[in-house]
C-alpha cells in the first residue's frame, strides 16, 4: 500500500465500519499485491505448520479476519477443516473465487455467530490490528468463548508502539490506522481472557520484504478442565 505516515489514532467511534469500508475499497488491489506473500515467508509457513499440527483433526478452525483467504487456503492444504470470516464482502468475494470448496462468511470477530466451545482452533492473522486497545479484552474473550477446551489460538501482528496510518492506498479515497502491539502486552491480555500461552515467536524485520518493524506470532491454548486434563494424561 502507499501513502503511509505515523499518526496518532483518531477516536474510534465506528472502527468496524471504517475497517469494512477500507477493505471493500482496496480488495482487488490488496489481493493482487499479497497473493504470493507466504511464498517468501518461510518462518510464517513454519509457524502455520506447527499450528496445524497442534490442532490436527480435532474439529473446525476459524480464520478470523480472513481477507482474500490466502491463509485460509494454506491451512486447508495443511489438512485443517477451516473456514474464513471477514467484515468485507469484497474481500470475501475474492476468497470464494480463489478458494472454491471452502466456506467464507461475513461477520465481526467481536460478535461471532458460533456456539460456545465449537472450535478446535482460531486464527487471528494480522486481523486484530484495527481493533482499539480498549476493545482487545472483548475480542479475546470472544475467542475464548468459541474455542473448545484444549483449543488453540494463533495471533500474528506487527511489533511496536506507534500505529501506521494508510491514506489513499492505490489511489482509493479511504484511510485506516494499522495498530502495532507489544508481545508482552498481548500475552498479558490473553492471560486475562483465560488463555495459557504456549509459544511466543518474534522475528526481526526483513528488508527484502520492505519491513521496518519485527513481526510477532503467539500461540495460546484454552485450558482443559482439571478433570479432563487428568483423564487425557492417563
Amino acid at each position: 500500500m502507499t501513502s503511509e505516515a505515523t499518526a496518532p489514532p483518531a477516536p474510534d467511534t465506528d472502527f468496524l465500519g471504517a475497517t469494512r469500508t477500507f477493505y471493500d475499497a482496496v480488495a482487488e488491489d490488496y489481493a493482487d499485491r499479497f497473493r504470493e506473500e507466504l511464498a517468501g515467508r518461510p518462518l510464517e509457513r513454519a509457524i502455520l505448520g506447527v499450528y496445524a499440527e497442534l490442532v490436527g483433526d480435532r474439529g473446525p478452525v476459524a480464520d478470523l479476519g480472513c481477507g482474500p483467504g490466502r491463509t485460509t487456503g494454506h491451512l486447508a492444504r495443511l489438512g485443517l477443516s477451516v473456514f474464513g470470516l471477514d467484515l468485507s464482502e469484497s474481500m470475501l468475494a475474492i476468497a470464494r473465487r480463489e478458494n472454491p470448496g471452502l466456506r467464507f462468511e461475513q461477520g465481526s470477530m467481536l460478535d461471532l455467530d458460533l456456539a460456545d466451545g465449537t472450535l478446535a482452533g482460531a486464527l487471528c492473522w494480522y486481523s486484530s490490528i484495527h481493533t482499539p486497545l480498549d476493545r482487545l479484552p472483548d475480542l479475546f474473550a470472544e475467542f475464548h468463548r468459541v474455542l473448545a477446551p484444549g483449543g488453540h489460538l494463533l495471533i500474528a501482528f506487527q511489533v511496536g508502539d506507534e500505529p501506521r496510518h494508510h491514506d489513499r492506498p492505490w489511489g482509493h479515497p479511504v484511510s485506516l490506522h494499522f495498530r502495532r502491539r507489544r508481545p508482552e502486552q498481548i500475552a498479558e491480555l490473553l492471560a486475562d481472557a483465560g488463555f495459557a500461552l504456549r509459544s511466543r515467536t518474534v522475528r526481526e524485520p526483513d528488508p527484502a520484504l520492505q519491513e521496518s518493524v519485527p513481526q510477532a506470532f503467539l500461540i495460546a491454548d484454552k485450558p482443559r478442565a482439571a478433570a479432563e486434563a487428568a483423564s487425557a494424561s492417563e
